[in-house]
Formats: C-alpha cells, structure tokens, sequence
C-alpha cells in the first residue's frame, strides 16, 4: 500500500491484477516475509552484461532437478569432483527445513511442516514428494487436512496432529473452496480463516503471484529503492508495456525483431520470439494485442549465452538460463551455491523451459 500511495507503481497494475488478493489486507505474515522461497531467472546476454529475466515467488519450481543433477553428475564424473572443489548444493533441502520452521506461529516452538501438493498427476508431483522426502516431512493432499477452531490439523493413524507451516504448491485459487474456487477439491476448506487468524504459515503467502507477474517486473527496480534506499546491481531487460499507447504503437512496428510475452504466461507458453516466427504467428499476436493489449509485455530479443550441450548432432551450442533459488526466514536470506540451470535442446531455440522441451545442466560454483 505505501508503494502504491507514493505513486511509484500505477495502482490498478496491482489491484486489478487477477493475482491480487484482497483478503491478505491487515494479514500479518510471520516475520513479514511473504515468499520464503524465490526462484530468479537470469540471463547473460551480449557482452557480459547479466539481467534478471524474471521473478518466481508463487510457488517456484525446479529444484530438485538441481539436486539431481549434481547427484547424477558426482555418480557419473566423479574424477571431476576430486579434480575441482566444487561447492556443494545437496543442503538445499535442510535449509529449506530450517527456514520453514523459523517462520512457524507465534509461540510454535516444535513446529510440524508438511508439504502441500495437488497429487500425483500434478506435472511437479515429483519435485513435491522428492524435497518432502528430503526434509523428512510429511507430504499431503487437501483430503489430508481439516480446520478445526481456525487450527489446521493432519489426520493421522494416531489420530489429528496440529500443522503449523504449510509448503503449499497449490495456487491460490484451488487452496480453499470456501474462499476462492468454490469447485476446488485440492484445498483445505477453512484454511484461509486459519491464516487469517495467524495459526498456521503459508509458504508461499497467498497473493504473492502478483510479483510474478509481466507487467510488474519492470518495477521491480523502483520497488528496491522505495523500500531498501538501494540501486538494483542486477538490470532488467528493457520492458515496453503495451498497455501504454506509445509503447503498444513501438511494438506492433517491431514485431519481427522483439519477444511478446502474455502477462499472466508461464511455461514458455503465449509467447512470440519475432526473429524466429513465421509471418503468420506474428499476424496472429498483432491481432492478440490490438484485442488485448495489457496482457501484454514486449522486450528486445538478447544474445543469450551459450554452453556446450550433448544433443543428437554431438556436442553443439544451446542457449540457456539460470534460475538460482534464495530461501528468506526474516532473519537472514540464504542460497546454495548453485541453482537450476535450463538449456534450450533444439537449435538456436531461445526457450528454456522443459515443457517446450528444455533440459537442465548441473551447474558448479567453485570454492577457493
């Protein structure tokens, strides 16, 4: 609200977002942190120059692809590993664990975490019964859960045990049926109330799928001054919001050489990368974005790095990103060495993401 009354971010960006949740207003999240996990993308393009591509804070994924990675790459090369000293990531999941109980209710001493997941045909299911494994926590459904007395409890063998911190992969709009998708089998009826009454942590907050949003990014760098008094050390990449006249007037003239990203994407789906469509997909998106132009962001196509990849052809160059993953408790903010690195397989594709056919690279930071 205080960013929004200083005028440095337009307030209908936020407050008309479809991920804007009114009833987190006069909620106090332990510790003030509304996303304890983060996963940002970043990208090194040109001449060295490294941009932040985009923010994850709804309930970001992939790590446990990084943890594999390593594990297959130490079990496969692991003269590498006694060549060089490279710094470990297998940790990951015990910090989370730590940082997870550290923002427990007031009073919790022994908190119970639990993972939350839709189920098994979830396209994540792995990646939600892999970290519950990991952190020797229990891992749920919806059905698992019921509120008592604005208390979430788990049902047992040895009957209800109170849960304190919830690891939700779940969306908002499935998380309680009382309060959001009346339709939601996935949710927990009455869990909002629990939340709202301060008895149970959500990680992620509800409504933090607002800062993953395209057309909030770009303020991101104006976020870090209001509230840190601090410049980004990170850029971002140049952002033309076309819901802006002159900027949706700059992009329909440049649609060839610029990549068109939906607002509300993900997954490398609802996107237009100019250089490499064909005439009639850039006819297409114009007439996407005279329909609806603020669910739409353009940016300039970068020179995206490349690394070595074995594909078909042998080892050849693939574009790739890397998305390290910062974990946040309220008394400090920590990150493994390391993060999930995403390589483009099909040539001169600019799109990482594994459901357009991506893969993942074990990636090294090496200690002194």
């Amino acid at each position: 609200q205080e960013i929004l009354k200083a005028g440095k971010i337009p307030a209908e960006q936020v407050l008309d977002n479809a991920q804007y949740r009114a009833v987190m207003k006069g909620v106090d999240v332990p510790a003030g942190i509304y996303a304890h996990i983060a996963g940002v993308d970043l990208v090194r393009a040109g001449a060295g120059e490294f941009y932040v591509l985009e923010d994850n804070l709804r309930v970001p994924s992939g790590v446990s692809y990084m943890l594999e990675d390593r594990k297959m790459m130490m079990r496969l090369f692991p003269e590498l590993f006694a060549r060089h000293k490279v710094a470990p990531v297998q940790h990951y999941p015990d910090m989370l664990l730590e940082k997870l109980r550290a923002v427990a209710p007031q009073g919790i001493t022994d908190p119970t975490v639990v993972v939350l997941t839709p189920g098994a045909y979830n396209s994540a299911y792995f990646e939600h019964s892999f970290l519950a494994q990991q952190m020797g926590v229990e891992l749920v459904e919806g059905r698992d859960l019921f509120v008592k007395d604005e208390t979430v409890y788990m049902r047992t063998t040895q009957g209800p045990q109170r849960v304190d911190v919830i690891y939700r992969r779940i969306d908002d709009d499935f998380l309680d049926p009382l309060a959001f998708r009346a339709d939601s089998a996935l949710g927990v009826p009455g869990i909002l109330k629990a939340y709202q009454a301060g008895n149970v942590t959500l990680s992620n907050a509800i409504g933090t799928g607002v800062a993953d949003d395209k057309s909030i990014y770009p303020y991101v760098p104006e976020m870090i001054r209001f509230y840190l008094g601090e410049e980004p050390i990170l850029n971002n990449v140049p952002t033309y919001m076309c819901r802006k006249k002159d900027d949706l007037a700059y992009v329909l003239d440049h649609l060839g050489e610029l990549v068109v990203k939906e607002v509300h994407g993900a997954g490398g789906y609802g996107m237009l990368v100019g250089p490499a469509s064909t005439r009639e997909q850039i006819d297409k998106f114009r007439q996407l974005l005279l329909a609806k132009p603020d669910g739409y962001i353009a940016q300039p196509t970068l020179a995206l790095s490349n690394c070595p990849t074995f594909v078909e052809e042998g080892i050849a160059p693939r574009h790739l990103d890397l998305r390290p993953f910062v974990l946040s408790s309220g008394k400090c903010v920590n990150m493994v060495p390391g993060g999930l690195t995403r390589v483009a397989l099909t040539k001169g594709s600019l799109v990482v993401n594994s459901s357009q056919g991506g893969g993942t690279k074990d990636t090294w930071v090496l200690e002194d």
